[in-house]
């Protein structure tokens, strides 16, 4: 969604929000909001007149949300600045920017929920307004956004990116750095697509650690489909049941799933699970959201959840590749969508809580009537599920 041509008669508006919750190593916006907040107004929205509201360190959601209301309100021009963490409440899993005074406990409190910054412009006039978000957000997270397909869409055009933050990666404020400097340097405003798209191009991100908001600035080069698959000619156990072998991640010496092998080997998870996710979005915006491109980066996560000890979120990745390479219009005997569900079978099996069990069981069960695989894999489920009936 991009935005229009503004207004000349009406003024421009922009509302700056940074937080930093009380963490280590924050993503630190709060140094970079005077950068913006210095710059003209006008120049900053794109329009011949505007004024700017910045909002630094609060810790009470409701007086960011009267803020926020108060911006929906200007016919004009809207800029919206938004820059901090990203966490998720436990109870309704959604998602929050977390402010001064925000801890894991206290999400539903002391955060600003992200649904009601969209459910106050929600009734602006379209093409007025803008949102640019610089953000930060743990594993957890991260790999929530990644799997909803960026769940902070609302009724206005979204630019930026979110950070991976743990462990090994301390994201810096780089993309709002870059937008300031361009604003400073620029004889002339950009389009406001351009300019953010500039923005994206100049700041200095770690791309296996971004998660871009809008049109990506950069594509990797996309390997064969083919290249440095995950194997999975292993033997199978000898089982009651039938099983597919377990998978494991090949080594292709110069392509990503090689480094993904040595994150993972290695025990750095979380990293081997980011690097793909971020193949699996430049897979997306290449080819589409069903494609086979897509569903392959997607059977990586799950080799790396399956090797992190998370075999209910690998199976239901597997589950999920091969919806996508079926939608994408593979046959149901295709070997890769066959394999896809016969990792989630082999997956599915090593699940131990009932809930996941049986969550998971009904879906794959759908899919064996479809994808039969080996004699007697759909009545292995059904047995599954049925016996787990009786003990409950």
């Amino acid at each position: 969604m991009a935005t229009s041509t503004p207004p000349t008669h009406q003024p421009g508006y922009a509302l700056l929000i940074a937080a930093e919750p009380p963490v280590r190593h924050p993503l630190a916006v709060a140094a970079m909001l005077p950068q913006l907040a210095a710059i003209p107004p006008a120049r900053l929205v794109g329009t011949p007149h505007a004024s700017t509201v910045q909002l630094a360190a609060f810790d009470d959601p409701n007086t960011v949300l009267t803020a926020i209301r108060t911006a929906a309100a200007v016919e004009g021009q809207l800029l919206v600045y938004v820059a901090g963490h990203l966490v998720v409440d436990s109870r309704q899993h959604r998602l929050h920017l977390a402010l001064a005074r925000t801890t894991a406990r206290t999400i539903r409190y002391t955060a600003l929920p992200w649904h009601w910054l969209a459910a106050e412009l929600q009734h602006r006039a379209p093409g007025t307004t803008t949102v640019v978000a610089d953000l930060a957000a743990d594993t957890d997270v991260w790999q929530y956004l990644v799997q909803n397909e960026q769940p902070l869409n609302g009724p206005y055009a979204l630019f930026g990116a979110v950070q991976l933050w743990d462990r090994r990666h301390r994201p810096r404020p780089s993309y709002t750095h870059a937008l300031a400097h361009i604003l400073r340097a620029a004889s002339t405003r950009p389009p406001a697509d351009e300019l953010l798209h500039q923005a994206a191009r100049a700041a200095v991100l770690e791309e296996a650690a971004t998660l871009w908001l809008g049109p990506s600035p950069t594509t990797p080069t996309q390997p064969s489909p083919d290249a440095g698959r995950p194997a999975v000619d292993l033997p199978t156990p000898r089982r009651e049941h039938p099983q597919p072998a377990e998978p494991s991640l090949a080594a292709a010496e110069d392509d990503p799933h090689h480094v993904i092998s040595q994150a993972s080997q290695a025990g750095r998870h979380s990293e081997a699970a980011a690097i793909a996710a971020a193949w699996e979005q430049a897979a997306l915006r290449e080819h589409g959201p069903t494609s086979p491109e897509v569903a392959h980066w997607i059977e990586v996560r799950a080799v790396v959840a399956l090797e992190a000890g998370a075999p209910d979120r690998a199976c239901g990745l597997w589950l999920r590749g091969a919806v996508v390479r079926m939608t994408a219009g593979q046959a149901e005997d295709h070997p890769d969508v066959v394999a896809a569900v016969d990792r989630a079978h082999y997956a599915w099996h090593q699940v131990t809580d009932p809930v996941r069990i049986r969550e998971l069981g009904t879906e794959l069960s759908t899919l064996r009537t479809q994808v039969t695989g080996k004699s007697g894999a759909r009545a292995d489920v059904q047995r599954r599920l049925a016996k787990l009936s009786q003990v409950v």
